[in-house]
């Protein structure tokens, strides 16, 4: 269809009124998602193509917060990262202009995954020494690596709202994964192991300045093998194991949005010691142990 001339002039004119009057919309404020695979969103079983090995879903919280503070995601938290990977590989997402950042990480550094995995292996085999040895490595090493961490993320984006994001508890006193040999003993020790990275990282967020979103409290009742699930138990593939599923991402994202608005943090006030103390860990494991030895010859008879 062929148009005359006037009223070609006239649309024109028209479009140019309204792109004078309708200003772009600018881009929304800039957040940068930092750390392991509690960040990357490991455990939701979807994630993007191009993020390979680093396993980022579109499930994960940052991804859900973004959307709900209409940020600007600049996503590159990374299955496995140590303290070191972050200082090294995702730190030039920061910038001036960046307004959030949420991080989560010394998990890794401390052998959780591998302290974990030996505690599965059925009797004989037992983790005594790994975890007080993880638990050695939170108390003298990991705090001088966040310390480190921290300094640098505030130097290169001084303006931000730095929340560092912190593990839940993994176990609630119940069992349902026959493959996975988690004695009660040991999963009250793992928790001990929790709780002291928990408060270790809140310690140095909080002398850092940032704040500190403890998660204990909100995946109570909803830890591995509890009705309510928010937190994978031993699965296929295994790497899925012992991180939070899409649920616990969710759950994870109501507790950080309000903090990254300013919001004070939440607190775990916890109503039972934990079991850290390598003399205690090493005796409540002992007398378990020599338990389950007891089970296995009375089997045998």
């Amino acid at each position: 269809m062929r148009l005359r001339r006037p009223l070609v002039i006239l649309l024109l004119a028209a479009g140019t009124l309204l792109a004078t009057a309708l200003p772009a919309q600018a881009a929304g404020p800039g957040y940068a998602a930092l750390g392991d695979s509690y960040s990357s969103g490991v455990g939701t079983r979807d994630y993007y193509a191009d993020s390979g090995n680093c396993q980022r879903s579109q499930y994960a919280y940052p991804t859900l917060d973004s959307g709900r503070l209409g940020a600007s995601l600049t996503f590159v938290a990374c299955s496995g990262a140590r303290v070191a990977d972050v200082q090294n590989n995702q730190l030039g997402a920061l910038n001036a202009a960046t307004s959030y950042v949420t991080v989560s990480v010394g998990g890794n550094d401390a052998g959780f995954a591998d302290v974990i995995t030996q505690c599965a292996k059925p009797w004989p085999w037992t983790c005594t020494s790994e975890i007080n040895n993880a638990n050695a490595f939170i108390r003298n090493t990991l705090p001088g690596r966040l310390d480190g961490l921290y300094a640098q993320i505030r130097s290169r984006a001084p303006g931000a709202r730095v929340v560092v994001v912190g593990y839940p508890r993994l176990f609630q006193g119940e069992s349902c994964n026959v493959l996975a040999r988690i004695s009660a003993a040991e999963a009250s020790a793992l928790n001990g192991t929790a709780d002291l990275l928990a408060t270790t990282t809140a310690g140095r967020a909080s002398a850092a300045g940032f704040s500190f979103v403890d998660s204990r409290a909100a995946f109570t009742g909803h830890a591995v093998c509890s009705n309510s699930e928010w937190l994978n138990g031993l699965s296929n593939p295994i790497s899925e194991s012992y991180h939070p599923n899409r649920s616990g991402h969710v759950g994870y994202a109501n507790i950080v949005e309000p903090v990254l608005r300013g919001a004070a943090a939440p607190v775990f006030l916890s109503l039972e010691p934990s079991l850290t103390d390598p003399a205690e860990v090493t005796a409540t494991l002992a007398a378990s142990y020599r338990q389950e030895a007891a089970e296995a010859h009375r089997s045998r008879d």
